[in-house]
């Protein structure tokens, strides 16, 4: 196997910011591609029908694609577990992924009529679901690999930190969407704001593409990581993962922290625009702030455990977050000014997304080595397809929960469904760290 490097973990890491590049493209510009807010030179592209009296059509469309990526997901995580390829469990399946997930990101962003019509929204269906199963077929594996590649505690620590940080990229070029399009627009003169929008996406959606195969085709599987194949059928296996207690409590607080997190997401070009009446350009100054000041307390993250252990640092992190989560409903109301507010905001969301984008897969790391030493079978692929199977529900819901409180407001001086995007996040965030307390850390660890 020999020793994990720097090197190795780099380019492991780079995979994981391809795949956040195009994820989160997704993430921030959906609902504001979609359903843009007044004055942002963009126009409603799917009608805002309405279902039962609360779910808009977008909420149902982005529910409907997350719902069927996640039944998907301990299929895909299965079959890399069992899977006996020549390049190793989960290289081809990462390789064969890279191509239709770019493909399909480019497309969910290339609407075949221009105005508002019932064909879009089907066409959006439709590539949604195609893109999720690709992104998928890339990001499980890719997580499958990280308790192979990684033996001891430091190195799962120094290997989530790295992935962190590739994650942590990807949101940072994603947030530059509207920064690059202003370059396509001076650049090529485009008159309309679409199309140079349009032409950003599919740069960034490139440059995932050489990320993820830096991952792909740069790391060898058969020579860094030990690991035998699975022989334990789908469902026999999905209810042995669930009669583990802590990876039950790990899941169930993992699925209301995704889902306060994308509503949150969802809403950031919105509070920048609309509750702080700021140009949509700053929205990649607040996502790079916000990340690069979490970037600062990285190196401080394993003397930390060391200190308080795991359980208390993730507790503390969802209770501290869901208190930024519920400033919301103040942005703009307060005698600061509107852009000192939002710095205030987003560095102060920067420690608990650090501790929480690091500390969580390394704990599922832990949980899935234990189970592989005391059953002699290694299901890294199938633990984390269904972390992501929960994690998908989690986003999905989050996402349709922001775009139907929308309906209650998301314009200039009507903005009451944005405010309570902030409050519902809240709430999510504390149910997560009440969650999270049943779980039970081994101290040796």
């Amino acid at each position: 196997m020999g020793q994990l490097t720097i090197s190795r973990q780099l380019i492991y890491a780079s995979g994981m910011m391809g795949w956040s590049i195009l994820v989160n493209i997704i993430g921030v510009l959906l609902p504001y591609f979609y359903l843009p807010p007044g004055g942002s030179g963009l126009h409603t592209l799917i009608p805002q029908t309405l279902f039962f009296g609360i779910f808009n059509l977008l909420a149902i469309i982005t529910a409907s694609g997350r719902l069927a990526d996640a039944v998907y997901d301990p299929f895909i995580g299965q079959a890399s577990d069992r899977s006996k390829h020549r390049l190793g469990r989960r290289i081809p399946f990462m390789r064969w992924s890279i191509l239709p997930a770019i493909i399909c990101c480019m497309l969910i962003f290339q609407p075949p009529d221009p105005g508002e019509s019932s064909g879009n929204a089907y066409f959006l269906a439709t590539v949604l679901i195609l893109f999720f199963v690709s992104a998928t077929t890339y990001i499980i594996p890719a997580n499958a690999l990280l308790p192979e590649l990684a033996q001891t505690d430091k190195e799962k620590i120094n290997l989530a930190t790295w992935q962190q940080v590739g994650f942590a990229g990807g949101i940072i070029v994603a947030a530059t969407s509207n920064n690059i399009a202003d370059l396509w627009q001076y650049c090529c003169g485009f008159e309309e704001r679409i199309t140079a929008l349009q032409w950003a996406i599919r740069s960034l959606c490139i440059l995932a593409g050489i990320l993820m195969c830096i991952s792909a085709f740069g790391i060898d599987e058969k020579k860094w990581c030990k690991a035998k194949p699975s022989h334990t059928p789908l469902l026999p296996a999905i209810r042995a993962s669930f009669r583990i207690s802590n990876f039950r409590a790990y899941v169930l607080a993992d699925f209301a922290y995704f889902m306060a997190l994308y509503i949150v997401v969802s809403g950031l070009l919105y509070y920048v625009t609309v509750l702080a009446g700021l140009p949509e350009a700053k929205g990649a100054l607040f996502m790079g702030t916000m990340v690069l000041t979490s970037l600062l307390f990285y190196p401080l993250i394993g003397p930390m455990v060391k200190r308080f252990g795991k359980k208390k640092l993730v507790v503390f992190s969802f209770v501290l977050l869901g208190l930024i989560c519920g400033s919301v409903w103040f942005i703009g109301k307060l005698p600061v000014n509107n852009e000192v507010q939002m710095y205030v905001f987003v560095i102060m969301a920067s420690f608990p997304l650090a501790t929480l984008g690091i500390l969580p897969p390394a704990i599922l790391a832990d949980i899935a080595q234990d189970e592989a030493k005391r059953t002699g079978e290694n299901r890294e692929g199938l633990f984390f397809a269904v972390k992501y199977f929960v994690v998908k529900l989690g986003q999905t819901l989050g996402i349709a929960l922001f775009a139907m409180l929308t309906i209650y407001g998301k314009d200039p001086g009507d903005d009451l469904g944005l405010r309570i995007t902030g409050i519902c996040g809240m709430a999510l965030c504390l149910l997560a760290a009440l969650m999270f307390l049943n779980f039970r850390e081994n101290k040796e660890k």
